[in-house]
């Protein structure tokens, strides 16, 4: 009985377990700029982008796009191509690491081949701060831009001016976000520059991967923390700077592992179910097991007072802790009222060596038959009628059982472990037959069909009638039977 109840108490576990919930579709592009054909390479752009990416991986972003050293033509299609993955995303993050410049207030991001020999050659060989900002537009929730391209850039040192009065200054600008739900985040604040590092990521990047990705972390947070450590870190020399269009509500780029929900309840259909399966088993176990999983309700204050009418039927019944078995040697009668034998004294036998007699085998609780032979028909090994008695058709059912599914329970009774071996199988067990002239399909006999050149032969497959057959020979008459020879094989209609 305690199988049964377990057995009931797994099932309802199975069955009420509900899958964690997913977090949205995120996307990141991550660039890194190093290797400058017209100006003196950066160390650590290849690295920092290397890193990123594994990060964004490591957080089990949707679809991560990492790029090195990529040209002006390059750069603009990676944009391009990115757009089209952000579509849908609830999270789309960019991050660049490179070169970057600012002119007339407007910032870019330097691609690995740009000359920039003049002011006016920007529009046309870097990438604009709005460019990027457009690629992460489809975006639905947040729009994250990251921009280690503070350095000191040598470009705005030796290009020549089409304005006197145009200004191409280190560092970038300070801007103010016009799109909803965008972050943007540079590695310095307007008129300073960002240190590259001497480490193997540059303070910036470095702080990034320390905090970005914890779960749970609201972004804004989040880079409060990188701020602080990337100022502890250059001696106050370097401060980031961000400006969003962000809501009131957290946002995190990995969501926090969300508490187990609560079990959904049972719907009254398998209440009743469970209900009516204690009352065929018709004892008290079998309704303890339902009022322990189902212990309010309707249903279960029936299952309470069919408890009690069974413990009223037996008031002498001993509970199962009560039933302490005797270790008193049993003794004869004389011995119990102290006479005495006149004849020979006889050594008592030890309980130990005296002979038990075998302990039969206990019944199955009432109603575990018709239970048995329910799941033997699911699993296709039982036809015919459910009995509540374990009939002959029963024991050919287990039988059968034990043929496909290897066990040796003993087929001339229903006991528990053999329901609970047949319940613990999915799907059809038994084979299902099928007359002549049928083909099992799924869980019912469906017949054979064959084209109009062609008989149905004995083995249940279709061949060439004799007439259209053209290497039909050798035909003979057997037993009052047409019999044919085709194809070195022989068939009788």
């Amino acid at each position: 009985m305690r199988r049964l109840a377990a057995f009931i108490v797994i099932a309802w576990a199975c069955c009420l377990t509900s899958h964690p919930a997913l977090a949205g579709k995120r996307v990141a592009l991550v660039i890194g700029n190093s290797n400058y054909q017209n100006a003196p390479a950066l160390a650590n752009p290849a690295n920092d982008a290397a890193a990123m990416a594994e990060m964004f991986k490591q957080a089990a972003f949707d679809v991560v796009v990492s790029r090195r050293d990529l040209k002006s033509v390059e750069m603009r299609r990676t944009l391009r191509e990115f757009t089209d993955q952000a579509r849908g995303a609830d999270i789309a993050v960019i991050y660049f690491a490179g070169h970057g410049l600012e002119v007339d207030g407007s910032n870019y991001v330097v691609p690995v081949d740009a000359m920039l020999e003049r002011d006016a050659d920007v529009e046309d060989e870097a990438v604009s701060l709005n460019r990027i900002l457009f690629a992460a537009e489809p975006a639905t929730k947040l729009r994250l831009i990251i921009l280690d391209a503070c350095r000191d850039d040598p470009f705005s040192k030796r290009m020549k001016r089409s304005l006197a009065t145009r200004g191409v200054t280190r560092g970038l600008v300070e801007v103010e976000v016009n799109r909803p739900n965008t972050f943007i985040a540079f590695a310095a604040k307007q008129g300073s520059t960002a240190a590259d590092g001497d480490a193997a990521h540059s303070p910036f990047t470095s702080a990034l991967l320390k905090y970005l990705t914890r779960p749970g972390l609201d972004i804004r947070k989040a880079f409060g923390y990188v701020r602080d450590d990337v100022m502890s870190a250059t001696g106050n020399q370097q401060e980031p700077y961000t400006t969003n269009s962000l809501g009131g509500d957290d946002v995190a780029l990995v969501p926090a592992a969300a508490p187990p929900a609560p079990a959904p309840a049972a719907s009254n259909a398998d209440v009743r179910r469970d209900y009516e399966a204690a009352e065929r088993v018709g004892t008290r176990e079998a309704w303890d097991s339902f009022i322990k999983t189902h212990p309010s309700g309707f249903y279960a204050e029936l299952a309470k007072a069919q408890r009690d009418k069974l413990t009223e039927a037996q008031p002498g019944r001993p509970s199962d802790n009560s039933r302490v078995a005797s270790t008193e040697p049993a003794r004869s009668d004389e011995a119990r009222s102290g006479a005495k034998s006149d004849g020979p004294a006889v050594a008592a036998v030890p309980p130990a060596a005296a002979a038990e007699p075998a302990k039969p085998a206990e019944p199955a609780p009432p109603g575990i038959a018709r239970l048995l032979q329910t799941e033997l028909r699911r699993v296709g090994c039982k036809t015919g009628e459910i009995e509540d008695e374990w009939d002959a058709s029963a024991r050919k059912a287990l039988s059968l059982f034990n043929d496909k599914a290897g066990t040796q329970f003993d087929v001339k009774v229903a006991s528990l472990d053999a329901l609970d071996a047949v319940r613990a199988k999915i799907g059809r067990v038994c084979p299902l037959e099928c007359g002549r002239g049928q083909h099992a399909s799924g869980d019912h006999c469906v017949k054979i069909s064959c084209d109009d050149d062609q008989v149905l032969a004995p083995n249940g497959s279709c061949r060439p009638r004799p007439e259209h057959a053209p290497k039909a020979a050798a035909r003979r008459h057997a037993g009052g039977k047409r019999c044919f020879v085709y194809s070195g094989s022989s068939f009788c209609e």
